[in-house]
């Protein structure tokens, strides 16, 4: 136990922006990690303040004993998501695993701390969660003192079923890729079918459940909160621990969790070895035959070798890949599917007139496939090869210019199989559809230019997990941050003045803005590239 704790607290300070904030003598780099504090901060406060806010609405329509399922089932869902996305990141094939394994430890330590690892840098978003929902359940219920005590320690050990199935979901596809030739991309495959199929499902058990008779958009969502908690197991022990003080349901909550635990890990402790010997091998073609090599332009070979770096990594690919996969996906059902009977299935059947949506059309389109960038995180991936990057007889906004061109590659075609189905779903006009389009294309190179800036002026090559970069670090939360401001708002602003002005007139309007801050962008990248850059 003493030895799973030290390789915990060991892993915990090599990754510590906290450390390096102490010790760092670089001002420079310590703004750019407060800076990054400040953003996760801020997107804390955010995430706090809406679940509050949902608990107050449940609590003014009288439906406040909703909120303890409602928390459960919202930190289940996350926690599964979010695990399923970052679990072959941790897991399997890491930088440090040949030190780790060479350590006097059992394969399954090493995996359940790891596991540990993740549970714990993910902490901080599901106790947002679940404070903010316990301060508003319990201004509205005033509950005894005691339920307080019991939230919180049952808050902590609600994310843990559901990430433990992710895991032996990610142990299970993992196993199955390796063997495979291309094991990232069969597993990647897997891992964004099950990803897809959790959507799909909400939509589903929405429909087994819903009842024509309920006219209230939230007495719908709470009619099916209850519903979904009888379903599933854990919130409903944790309803009942909070609603009824059930002792049964907390302790079968806590004594499954710790059983689940200790099986799931012995059971990836059998294989783990084995697995990551194959994820790391490389297999080689029997039947290679050397053919004359064509030349390619610079940017080109460099947007190639960003794809290469991409279908070579789960993480990555499942995480900038996914909501490509999603618009794809909407733009095809569409094809299908009236544009009015999306907008119910979205708003749980609220009275709302789609054609009001029409002018934030490109907007949400680009919610899908503008939230992650490829440019605000490839500088960092590059890691300790940052050297021969900076050694190649190329100027560096080449190298840029090729990291956006290949972001471009991905959105552009995505984004436009997605505008024309609903466009098409929508019997939106030939000329919308076309400035819809152009659009759709700045906001692409709006989202290009402005990872990149990010990017490059937050790089940060000295990490051990690449989950660090993709999901966690200061490049990706700067960008996420501006950029979901500033879509809310132009969506809503787009639907605001949609109602008041021509469209055409709108579109061109947006037109200019994006060209306008595309531009501002990438004369930015390029001062910034002409400084020497070392993170």
């Amino acid at each position: 136990m003493m030895h799973n704790l030290i390789l915990l607290r060991t892993l915990l300070l090599s990754t510590s922006q906290r450390n390096q904030l102490k010790y760092c003598t670089d001002k420079k780099k310590k703004s750019r990690i407060i800076g990054n504090y400040i953003g996760i901060i801020v997107l804390f406060f955010m995430l706090m303040a809406y679940c509050f806010f949902m608990c107050i609405g449940y609590g003014m329509y009288q439906m406040i004993d909703a909120v303890p399922g409602l928390c459960a089932l919202t930190i289940s869902l996350l926690s599964f998501v979010f695990t399923i996305i970052k679990v072959n990141g941790y897991l399997f094939q890491f930088k440090e695993y040949d030190m780790l394994m060479a350590l006097p430890l059992k394969e399954k330590t090493i995996a359940a701390c790891k596991f540990a690892y993740m549970y714990i840098k993910s902490l901080p978003w599901y106790a947002s969660i679940a404070l903010s929902m316990m301060v508003g359940y319990g201004y509205f219920a005033k509950p005894a003192f005691y339920i307080y005590p019991i939230w919180v320690m049952l808050a902590l050990v609600l994310p843990l079923i559901p990430m433990l199935v992710a895991t032996f979901f990610g142990f299970l596809f993992a196993k199955i890729s390796s063997g495979f030739r291309k094991r990232n991309l069969v597993q990647t495959i897997l891992i964004m079918l099950l990803v897809l199929f959790c959507f799909g499902l909400r939509f589903f058990i929405d429909n087994m459940i819903r009842n024509d008779a309920v006219e209230s958009t939230l007495q719908d969502t709470y009619y099916m909160t209850a519903k979904t908690v009888e379903l599933y197991l854990p919130a409903k022990w944790f309803e009942k621990a909070i609603l009824q003080t059930d002792l049964v349901s907390l302790t079968l909550l806590l004594v499954i969790s710790v059983c689940l635990f200790a099986i799931v890990f012995a059971i990836i402790g059998s294989s783990y070895r084995n697995i990551n010997s194959a994820l790391k091998s490389h297999a080689a073609a029997r039947k290679y035959r050397m053919t004359g090599q064509k030349s390619k332009k610079v940017v080109w070979t460099i947007a190639f070798k960003e794809l290469k770096r991409m279908t070579g990594s789960t993480t990555y690919l499942v995480n900038a890949g996914l909501g490509y996969v999603l618009i794809i996906l909407l733009g095809v059902i569409a094809l299908f599917v009236r544009f009015d009977e999306i907008i119910a299935l979205l708003t749980n059947g609220a009275p709302f007139d789609p054609k009001v949506v029409y002018p934030s059309i490109p907007f949400i389109i680009y919610f899908f496939i503008g939230m992650v960038s490829t440019t605000a995180c490839s500088p960092s991936l590059e890691g300790k090869n940052y050297w021969i990057v900076q050694s190649l007889p190329i100027e560096k906004k080449t190298l840029y210019q090729g990291k956006m061109l290949f972001q471009l590659c991905l959105s552009v075609p995505s984004m436009a199989i997605g505008t024309l189905g609903i466009c098409i779903s929508a019997r939106i006009g030939i000329v919308d559809t076309i400035c819809y389009l152009l659009i759709g294309c700045l906001l692409c190179l709006f989202s290009a230019t402005w990872g990149c800036v990010c990017g490059v002026k937050h790089m940060r090559l000295d990490w051990e997990n690449e989950v660090e970069v993709i999901k966690q670090g200061a490049a990706v939360s700067v960008y996420l941050l501006v950029n979901m401001f500033l879509t809310m708002a132009v969506a809503a602003l787009a639907i605001f003045i949609g109602m008041q002005m021509d469209h055409l007139l709108l579109n061109l309007i947006w037109m200019g803005v994006y060209a306008l801050l595309s531009g501002l962008c990438y004369l930015r990248v390029r001062v910034l590239t002409q400084r020497p850059k070392m993170a």
